[in-house]
């Protein structure tokens, strides 16, 4: 739990509450579980101030559902009282593995479906709550971010439409384009990203890396995500590449260009490790392929560190890739859902964010800098050189 005493000096601008929507159940349970640890672990003789009434309890979980009608229809239910509280919202919008029935017919909730019970849900606290947070780790319709002639601007419109219900500030993660917030520029708007989370995940898994220039290079799969490949690789002290994707931009299939070409700008990556950093895997078609062209240019491994699994397309094509030897490990995070079948996979590695998730909502229920969650670099510095020298580095 990073800087423990600026929170203990500091007053919760209200009672928190975390309401986890039930696409998200599973990582709101972990954060609610270290949200119980953190407060009653929290060294401050003034917590039975009044201005603390509800500040230590057994579980900040709200009851609440969505239940359906027999035509499809929902509606939001909170069971019990969140009048004056410091409301949380957690929802998944691509949780697909949530059922309704419809006239008889079963459906799987599509991130449609999801918003609409996440609307529900504020549409049940408007007016009650002190104030509302959506804690939306996917951003619905991110890769909806701007217009390409007759197009509709999907989640500029999303983000005003729940600012306009009363929500308060947005948190979100390894946002598509974070300029979107632009759309509501008079509300918060926090887009987190887990290189440290990837980094404790890979070096967890892999005890015979050695990250330096001379072994290690983090590439982008393409152009949009040199950013985040240009971080990650300064905070490693790497080098880094990227692939440019040639499109064949008369054309469009599944609602984007199809790729013609991946063209590789970069160092030479014979005999380096690899880390391909994105801030998700839709289909894998193009990671895949990435990851191919980079073994035959002769990659000692390749390890893939995406925020967010979606595999719209399922698990095959990256089991063939791994027989193959295209790769070598997939890491994302436990913020959107994940089929049961991928944790079964050898090559698949969980990112879990539910510390870091509890953090966040932990700092901004008292109104803190989110700059004190974030992990400074020294810090990681510091572990790249204890595990480099092959010491304990969990500090």
């Amino acid at each position: 739990m990073p800087n423990v005493r600026e929170l203990e000096n500091a007053l919760p601008v209200a009672p928190l509450k975390v309401l986890a929507m039930e696409s998200a159940e599973t990582i709101g349970r972990r954060v609610n579980n270290y949200l119980v640890e953190f407060r009653k672990n929290m060294k401050n003789t003034k917590h039975d101030d009044p201005a603390f009434q509800g500040y230590i309890e057994n579980s900040y979980l709200v009851d609440a559902s969505s239940p359906r009608f027999g035509s499809g229809e929902g509606k939001g239910i909170i069971r019990e009282s969140v009048r004056g509280k410091d409301l949380f919202i957690i929802v998944d919008v691509c949780n697909h593995s949530l059922t309704y029935s419809i006239n008889g017919y079963t459906n799987h909730k599509s991130p449609d479906d999801n918003y609409q019970d996440l609307k529900r849900m504020i549409a049940s606290a408007a007016g009650k709550a002190h104030r509302i947070n959506v804690v939306m780790p996917f951003l619905y319709e991110g890769r909806q971010h701007k217009r390409t002639s007759r197009e509709s601007l999907d989640c500029a419109y999303m983000l005003t439409e729940l600012a306009n219900m009363g929500v308060n500030n947005f948190i979100t993660f390894d946002a598509h384009d974070p300029r979107v917030q632009n759309a509501t520029p008079l509300n918060g708007f926090d887009n987190f990203t887990p290189p440290y989370q990837f980094m404790r995940a890979l070096l967890d898994t892999e005890d015979d890396l050695i990250i330096d220039q001379d072994h290690t290079i983090v590439i982008s799969p393409d152009e949009g995500a040199l950013d985040r490949a240009v971080y990650f690789g300064n905070v490693l002290g790497v080098n880094t590449g990227m692939f440019y994707k040639r499109r064949d931009y008369s054309t469009i299939v599944n609602g984007k260009n199809p790729i013609v070409a991946h063209e590789f700008l970069g160092d030479s990556v014979d005999g380096k490790d690899v880390i391909i950093i994105d801030d998700m895997i839709s289909s894998g078609e193009s990671m895949l392929d990435t990851s191919r062209q980079l073994k035959e240019m002769n990659a000692k491994r390749v390890f893939i560190c995406c925020t967010f699994g979606l595999f719209t397309n399922g698990l095959e094509a990256f089991d063939k890739a791994y027989e193959n030897c295209w790769f070598d490990r997939v890491i994302t995070t436990n913020l959107t859902y994940q089929p049961p079948e991928l944790y079964t996979r050898p090559y698949y590695t969980e990112a879990d964010m539910s510390k870091f998730l509890a953090s966040i909502i932990d700092f901004m229920n008292h109104d803190i800098s989110m700059s004190h969650v974030m992990t400074p670099t020294e810090k990681i510095n510091e572990i790249l050189a204890r595990y480099n020298n092959r010491e304990e580095y969990h500090i």
